[in-house]
C-alpha cells in the first residue's frame, strides 16, 4: 500500500507497496487531490499527520504515519484488488494490471452500447446504439431524445463495461459525469506518469485517478482528457480509442502560462462587454463621451478594434479578431454594420457619423505645430510685392459666393470703355503673400491637396486663422490680390489682357441669390453688375461658337446645422447653374483661366494646363431634347476624359478654349496655388520654383487627394439627401425628369425639387425628357437605399 500525500492530505492507492514501516509520502506543490472522488467510490480516509511537512516541486520527503493506518490497510487492500480484478475483466487487463498487447483494440459496435459521437464541429453527444443502418452506419438515440444515423468516424468514445444501456438514463449519466469532473485530477496523474515516462489509455488513467475503470469513471476520464490542453497529448489514435502521454515539464509550464493569459483575456473581455452593455442601457444624454473610452489602454485597444472593423480598415488580424470576439460576446453577428450600430448605441459614434471621413483618414484639424507656424506668418510675413502692386481700390468690387462661404478668394469688377468695349477685372486672393513653396504650412497644404466641403463641416486646406484673416478677401478692407484684367471685343473674344499684383477694397459680399435679385432689379447704381452680366453672355456665346458645350444642370447643396444631434436640422438648396448670377461667376472664372493659360504660353511658364479633347459631338443630335438638365446630361455622357499638361496649353474642347488653367481658388485648391507660385515668380523676375517635371510629380499626389475629397463630398451629400427623404411626409410627390433609359423601362431620373439622380422603372410610353411624378417608399441613408414608386 502506497500513500500519496498532497498538501498534507493522504490518498491511499492500491499497488505493489513496500512495508508500512517504509511508507514514503510524496509532497507536491500542485492543487489538492480531491478526496471526495474516492469517498464517492466507497473509500474511508484518515487524515495523516506527518511529523514534519515538506513542500517543493515534486520533492520526495519521508514522514511517519499514525499507527491507526495499519489497522485499515488489509481491508483497503482487499477492496482495491477486487476493483482491479473487476476492471480488468471489463477493459482487457491482465491479472498483474498490465494492458493486453493491443491497447487500442476497438470494441465492435452492437446494440445497447453507450457511445459519444460528434454531432457537428461544436457539439459532442452521448447516445445509445440502436441498430445498424446500412453497411457501416448505426442508428443511435442521443441525450436530446433524437434518433439519427451516424458514421463510424463520428464516434469519439465507446464507454467500456456497458451492455444494453437504457437510453432513458443518458441524461442522468451525463449529469453524474459532469459532477465528477475536476481538472486537478489530471495534474496529479501527470506528475506520476512523467516520472515513469509512461503512456496510458483512458481506462488506465481512470484507474489511476479514480481507483477503478468503471463506466462512469472511464467516461469522466475521457471528458477530462478531451478538454485538457496542458498535461497530456495524444500519442496514437485508432478508431475511438487513443493512447495518451504526459507532456514535458517545460511544455506544461508554457501551456499553463498561456492558459492563465487566455483566462485573463477572457475576464478582461467579459468586463469590457459588461461596460458596453451598461453604456447601451444609458439614456442618450447620459452616455459616456468619446474621449472617456480612450483613457485606459485596454479599453482603447478594444474600442479602436471595433472602430476599425466598422469601417473595414483593420490594421492587422489582431484587430479583426478582437472585434469579432467582442461582437460574438455581445450576441451580435460579425459584420461591419453591426459594429457601427453598436458604437452608435454606446454613444461612441454619433447617429449620423461619417464613416468615409474615418475610412479615408481625413485630417479634420490642423496640428498645433501647423497652427503656430501659420500664426507666425500672419505676424511676421512681409509683402515682397508691396512696391509693385497696382492700386485698384477705386473700383467697385463684387465678391459673389454661396451664403455660408468662409474662404473668399475671388471677386469681380467691370466698366465700359469709351469705345464701347467692356473691361473686366478678376481679382484673386494673393495666398502667396503669406506662404512660400517648401515652407511648413505649404507642405501641409500640399499633403491635404484641397479644402473639403461637406454638408456637416468644412475642413480647410490652410489653418482657419491664416485663411480667414490673412488670405481671404474681406468686405470694406484693403486686400492683396493678383488681378487679371481683360478687354473684350464685341464678339466676346479677348482683345487685350494683363496680370498684375494689386490691392483692392471689396465693396459687396453677395450671395448668388442676392446677386440674381440685383440683376433682376436692374438698378442704375449697380451698372457694373449689369456690365458683368453682359460680358458673361458675350463670353458664353463666343465659347459656343468655338465648339464649347453648355452643360448647365441642377446642383444640390445641403447644410446641416447640428450634425451630432440624432435629428439635426437639414437645409437643402437646389442651384440651377443656368441662374444669371451663377452663370456670370462661372464665365468670369473661365475667362481668368483662359488668360492665365495664354500668359503662361507666351512667357514659357510651366503650369497645370487643363484640357479636354474635342469630342465629335454633333449638337444637332441632341436638339430633340429639352434644353437644360436633360440635354446637358446627354451631352456629358459622351464627353471624353479631361487631360493635363505642364509644358504648354492644350485645347479644352468642352469649354471651347485654346487653353485653360485653374487660378481662382488658391486658398481652397493646391493646384491653383501652384499656378500662383509660378506666375508670381515670373512677375518678380525670379527663377520659377518648379519645372514641368516637378509640377507633374506634385500633381499626381495632389490630384489623388482631390479625388478622395470629391468622393467624400459625393457620398456625404447622398447620405444627407437620403436622410432628407427619410424625414419627409409619407406620400409626398416629386417631379422627375427622365434623363435616359438604363435597361428596358428602368430610367435614370432627376428629381427636380431635390436635384438628385435616382433610378426607377417607369410606365410604358414614357420618353427621355418626359416628366413623371414619383414618391419615396423607403429611404435608409446608412444602407444607401432609396426606393421610389411612380405615381400614375
Amino acid at each position: 500500500m502506497a500513500v500519496r500525500a498532497v498538501n498534507s492530505c493522504a490518498i491511499f492507492r492500491s499497488a505493489s507497496s513496500p512495508p508500512l514501516s517504509a511508507v514514503r509520502c510524496r509532497l507536491y506543490s500542485f492543487s489538492t487531490f480531491p478526496l471526495r472522488r474516492y469517498c464517492k467510490l466507497g473509500f474511508r480516509f484518515s487524515i495523516l499527520r506527518p511529523e514534519r511537512k515538506f513542500f517543493g516541486h515534486a520533492g520526495v520527503r519521508s514522514c511517519s504515519v499514525h499507527s491507526l493506518v495499519e489497522s485499515v490497510m488489509e481491508e483497503l487492500e482487499f477492496i482495491r484488488k477486487r476493483k482491479r480484478v473487476c476492471a480488468a475483466s471489463k477493459i482487457g487487463l491482465t491479472s498483474s494490471g498490465e494492458l493486453l498487447e493491443d491497447k487500442l483494440s476497438n470494441r465492435a459496435l452492437e446494440k445497447g452500447l453507450l457511445l459519444e459521437f460528434k454531432k457537428d464541429s461544436d457539439r459532442v453527444l452521448l447516445a445509445v446504439a440502436q441498430r445498424p443502418d446500412g453497411k457501416k452506419n448505426w442508428m443511435v438515440y442521443d441525450q436530446n431524445g433524437v434518433t439519427s444515423s451516424i458514421k463510424p468516424q463520428q464516434i469519439t468514445y465507446i464507454v467500456p463495461g456497458i451492455e444494453n444501456f437504457d437510453h432513458m438514463e443518458i441524461l442522468d449519466f451525463v449529469q453524474r459525469a459532469q459532477d465528477n469532473l475536476d481538472p486537478a485530477l489530471l495534474e496529479f496523474a501527470w506528475v506520476e506518469l512523467l516520472e515513469k515516462n509512461k503512456s496510458v489509455t483512458t481506462e488506465e488513467l481512470a484507474e489511476m485517478i479514480f481507483g477503478c475503470a468503471e463506466p462512469l469513471e472511464s467516461y469522466c476520464t475521457h471528458l477530462l482528457l478531451s478538454k485538457d490542453e496542458i498535461y497530456f497529448s495524444v500519442l496514437e489514435t485508432k478508431g475511438s480509442r487513443s493512447l495518451y502521454g504526459p507532456r514535458p515539464t517545460v511544455q506544461v509550464e508554457e501551456l499553463s502560462r498561456r492558459k492563465l493569459a487566455k483566462e485573463a483575456a477572457e475576464k478582461e473581455l467579459q468586463e469590457f462587454v459588461q461596460l458596453l452593455k451598461s453604456a447601451k442601457a444609458m439614456p442618450s444624454e447620459a452616455k459616456l463621451p468619446k474621449s472617456s473610452w480612450m483613457v485606459e489602454e485596454k479599453i482603447r485597444h478594444k474600442i479602436e478594434s471595433l472602430e476599425s472593423y466598422a469601417i473595414d480598415a483593420c490594421k492587422d488580424d489582431d484587430q479583426k479578431k478582437t472585434a469579432g470576439m467582442i461582437l460574438k460576446a455581445m450576441g451580435l453577428v460579425r459584420t461591419a454594420s453591426t459594429a457601427v450600430n453598436l458604437l452608435i448605441d454606446i454613444g461612441y459614434f454619433s447617429v449620423h457619423v461619417n464613416l468615409d471621413l474615418l475610412k479615408f483618414n481625413i485630417s479634420t484639424d490642423h496640428s498645433d505645430e501647423i497652427i503656430s507656424a501659420a500664426e507666425s506668418l500672419l505676424l511676421e510675413s512681409s509683402d515682397p510685392d508691396e512696391n509693385d502692386r497696382k492700386d485698384l481700390t477705386h473700383l467697385k468690387v463684387y465678391a459673389i459666393d454661396v451664403d455660408e462661404a468662409d474662404e473668399l478668394d475671388d471677386a469681380l469688377s467691370a466698366t465700359r470703355l469709351q469705345d464701347g468695349r467692356i473691361k473686366i477685372w478678376i481679382h484673386v486672393a494673393d495666398a502667396t503673400r503669406f506662404v512660400q513653396p517648401g515652407s511648413k504650412v505649404d507642405r501641409e497644404a500640399m499633403r491635404r491637396g484641397t479644402s473639403i466641403f461637406l454638408p456637416t463641416a468644412t475642413y480647410p486646406m490652410f489653418p482657419e486663422k491664416l485663411a480667414m484673416e490673412g488670405m481671404s478677401l474681406k468686405q470694406g478692407e484693403i486686400c492683396n490680390a493678383v488681378t487679371v484684367s481683360v478687354v473684350l471685343r464685341s464678339d466676346g473674344s479677348i482683345a487685350e489682357y494683363s496680370v498684375d499684383n494689386s490691392i483692392i477694397k471689396p465693396t459687396y459680399m453677395l450671395t448668388y441669390e442676392s446677386a440674381s435679385e440685383l440683376l433682376h432689379l436692374n438698378l442704375e447704381e449697380e451698372v457694373e453688375l449689369k456690365i458683368l452680366s453682359e460680358a458673361a453672355t458675350l463670353r458664353s456665346q463666343w465659347r459656343q461658337q468655338q465648339g464649347g458645350v453648355d452643360t448647365a444642370t441642377l446642383d444640390t447643396r445641403i447644410k446641416v446645422a447640428n450634425p451630432d444631434d440624432p435629428e439635426p436640422i437639414i437645409n437643402l438648396y437646389v442651384e440651377n447653374q443656368a441662374d444669371p448670377a451663377m452663370r456670370l461667376v462661372s464665365e468670369m472664372m473661365i475667362l481668368c483661366g483662359e488668360v492665365i493659360a495664354t500668359f503662361g504660353c507666351c512667357n514659357n511658364i510651366p503650369l497645370p494646363y487643363r484640357g479636354q479633347p474635342q469630342s465629335n459631338i454633333d449638337l444637332s443630335a441632341f436638339a430633340h431634347l429639352p434644353e437644360g438638365p436633360v440635354r446637358s446630361f446627354a451631352i456629358v455622357k459622351v464627353m471624353r476624359a479631361a487631360e493635363i499638361d505642364f509644358r504648354k496649353p492644350i485645347r479644352h474642347g468642352i469649354m471651347g478654349l485654346p487653353g485653360y488653367v485653374q487660378f481662382t481658388s488658391p486658398i481652397r485648391r493646391y493646384m491653383d496655388l501652384l499656378a500662383h507660385y509660378q506666375v508670381k515668380a515670373y512677375l518678380r523676375g525670379e527663377s520659377l520654383p518648379f519645372s514641368a517635371g516637378q509640377l507633374e510629380g506634385i500633381a499626381s499626389s495632389v490630384n489623388m487627394h482631390s479625388r478622395v475629397a470629391k468622393r467624400l463630398f459625393g457620398s456625404s451629400l447622398r447620405y444627407w439627401i437620403l436622410e432628407y427623404f427619410r424625414r419627409q411626409p409619407k406620400g409626398r410627390r416629386y417631379r422627375a425628369l427622365i434623363l435616359r433609359f438604363i435597361k428596358d423601362r428602368v430610367a435614370a431620373l432627376l428629381l427636380v425639387e431635390v436635384g438628385f439622380q435616382a433610378s426607377l422603372s417607369v410606365s410604358v410610353g414614357s420618353q427621355i425628357g418626359d416628366e413623371v411624378v414619383v414618391r419615396v417608399e423607403e429611404a435608409h441613408p446608412r444602407d444607401d437605399f432609396l426606393e421610389l414608386k411612380e405615381v400614375i
